[in-house]
């Protein structure tokens, strides 16, 4: 740690150094980032580009007392780090340490709880009206990245930004960049503005809006004018704000903290919300991050050689993501109807080949998951086969679109949903706990998943040959080792029928899994085999429609799954079972899954373990639920 770093705990001691010492500091918080993502992993990138913009910030306003929103906020560990938790970073993202996002169980430093786009300007709209009516002098800023600004919310909100009479700071973090490159007609808009710019032309127009600023009393609107007068303005960026009738100043450097620092001081001044455009570098100061971002959004553990990496992760064995994108690649060859979307994660959801190959039916929309969901019903109206391929943490956005484009028109839409279940370091913003309630109520939806790569590739084949939507759901996990792979496996999926991959003669309870933590169920029945118990485990496949032979068995039964406990497979299980009116069979039904809780950051072996979704637990319940006369020696 550096000679500046190791004197801030905290914003107070940051403005205790002159401004001229920023720079330095800035440099020497880049290197305690860089240090501590190589051991934890971590959003890296974007947290690089962020540095000088979030120490100006700090260094203007007082956020003790004013309000900083974060839009996404991955890009927040400068401003965890100056805020008291630098010494936390150590066990940044893992159990018993920091979040990688915002929470105010932390820090009375974080407003949100965030980890999801385009939702800043309109909590800070809010926090503004409420300090108005308050009579408070509070300031809010909002940081907002140019992917999220594209964002609907983001948009609805920018339209309502009329509702506040005061003061409203929204900082606009142009890096050219979301976890992909930024797409879309405003990213364009943006990137005109940018290619237009250089380096003096960022000084000129920092210095003239300086220069220009109302002094107390002079209105807001005068004070542009003049601005726009001075730079004689016919920017992209300013006629689209302005004609939102938003004030906008900008673009400038966001790498030079002293003149952030100045013009955040003026801005903070305004009594009315305004706009202030800044260029970062996303990845700055690391080439490799520099270079490829993308590669550098999230990044487990490595080990740093000059400007090259070496990755710390297991690569011998495959992930469900590549599975899937390898083989719908595949697919796509001999069909030409087949078409994948997704929302600003391209390489996160395992389309980078597909990309590469198909660039004609390949659709980022950027994070948009709404349009997505629509654009693919339109697409599927059309006679095409859509694969929406989105995160489980983000396609809930996008319900609405869900239900009333695809599952009402029963429209052919396959949903390739990444990251189900729990998600490990990222936490309870990203997991994926709910998918399967909110799609299961839906008609004409068929849900699915897969338990290893073998189903990976059947349950894609049976979603692109499907006459309605069809969601497959799977984790952010390496595929399990060929020795929990059973020959049942590998029989073609057909509508709602489950498989046995395990029948033991004599058994009295039947495991039913559904999807990636099969492994676990087999593991609990070859603990069980040793003490003498015999178990049957049957792999679910389906959780809507369910197979009904599952209650006709006449044993009893236990679901597992990778999801909340309310609303999902057990839940379906247990609704089917009450159909029936069978009281004694609801009594021989226990149902295994994440409890009605936030799960924090950790590793996803140890979060399933905590669910209670664990081999262990399984086992435990078996032997709950036989009669102790047949488990006495």
């Amino acid at each position: 740690m550096g000679g500046l770093l190791e004197q801030i705990n905290s914003p107070a001691d940051l403005r205790k150094l002159p401004v001229e010492q920023l720079g330095g500091l800035a440099g020497e918080i880049r290197q305690f980032i860089l240090d501590s993502v190589s051991k934890t992993g971590g959003h890296l990138a974007s947290n690089l580009g962020a540095v000088e913009l979030t120490l100006a910030l700090h260094y203007a306003f007082d956020f003790k007392r004013d309000k900083l929103l974060w839009d996404v906020g991955h890009q927040c560990y400068t401003h965890k780090i100056i805020t008291g938790r630098k010494d936390k970073f150590a066990q940044l993202r893992q159990a018993g340490g920091i979040s990688g996002f915002p929470n105010f169980d932390e820090s009375e430093y974080d407003q949100f709880i965030v980890g999801h786009a385009g939702t800043s300007i309109a909590t800070a709209i809010g926090m503004a009206i409420g300090q108005l009516r308050q009579k408070k002098k509070d300031k809010i800023v909002a940081l907002v990245g140019d992917a999220s600004i594209v964002n609907g919310v983001s948009f609805e909100a920018l339209n309502n930004l009329g509702l506040v009479k005061g003061q409203l700071l929204i900082v606009l973090n142009d890096n050219s960049m979301a976890i992909d490159a930024t797409v879309g007609a405003v990213a364009k808009y943006f990137s005109r503005v940018r290619l237009s710019q250089t380096y003096e032309d960022l000084r000129k127009t920092t210095r003239n809006i300086l220069e220009h600023m109302p002094l107390i009393g002079k209105s807001v609107e005068e004070a542009i004018e003049r601005i726009k007068k001075s730079l004689r303005m016919a920017l992209p960026a300013s006629q689209m704000f302005e004609s939102l009738n938003i004030p906008y100043f900008g673009p400038v450097d966001g790498h030079n903290v002293e003149s952030l620092v100045q013009l955040f001081k003026a801005l903070g001044q305004l009594e009315h919300p305004a706009i202030l455009h800044v260029y970062t570098s996303k990845g700055k100061g690391f080439s490799p991050a520099d270079s490829r971002p993308s590669k550098f959004h999230s990044t487990g553990p490595f080990k740093v050689n000059g400007d090259s990496i070496e990755r710390l992760e297991d690569v011998s064995r495959r992930s469900f993501t590549s599975v899937f994108g390898e083989h719908l690649t595949k697919l796509a060859e001999k069909d030409d109807r087949i078409v994948a979307i997704t929302s600003a994660m391209c390489d996160g959801t395992g389309l980078v080949d597909f990309r590469k190959r198909f660039s004609d039916r390949f659709y980022d929309v950027g994070i948009a998951e709404g349009a997505a969901v629509d654009i693919a019903a339109g697409l599927a109206r059309s006679g095409l086969k859509p694969v929406v391929c989105i995160y489980s943490t983000f396609l809930q956005r996008s319900f609405d679109q869900i239900s009333q484009e695809v599952a009402l028109q029963s429209l052919p839409v396959v949903f390739c949903i990444d990251r189900a279940g729990v998600v490990g370091s990222d936490g309870p913003t990203h997991h994926g706990l709910m998918d399967i309630g909110y799609m299961r109520m839906l008609p004409n939806m068929v849900l699915t998943a897969p338990a290893n790569e073998v189903e990976m590739k059947l349950a894609l084949e049976f979603a692109l040959g499907a006459d309605s939507p069809v969601a497959i759901r799977y984790p952010k996990d390496l595929i399990p080792p060929k020795r929990f792979v059973r020959v049942a496996c590998a029989k073609p999926f057909k509508l709602g029928k489950s498989i046995f991959v395990k029948k033991t003669k004599g058994s009295l309870i039947a495991i039913i899994s559904y999807g990636s933590v099969l492994t676990e169920a087999l593991k609990a029945a070859g603990l069980l085999d040793k003490e003498g118990i015999a178990v049957d485990v049957i792999n679910a496949r389906f959780a809507a429609p369910i197979d009904k032979k599952i209650l006709k068995m006449g044993k009893g039964i236990i679901t597992v799954e990778d999801h909340n406990v309310s609303c999902g497979f057990g839940s379906a299980v247990l609704e089917l079972a009450a159909e029936k009116m069978d009281g004694k069979q609801l009594s021989t039904i226990r149902v295994l899954g994440a409890p009605r809780r936030l799960i924090g950051q950790d590793s996803r072996e140890t979060q399933l373990m905590q669910a209670g979704i664990s081999a262990d637990k399984i086992a435990k319940t078996v032997k709950e639920m036989i009669p102790s006369t047949l488990l006495s020696p």
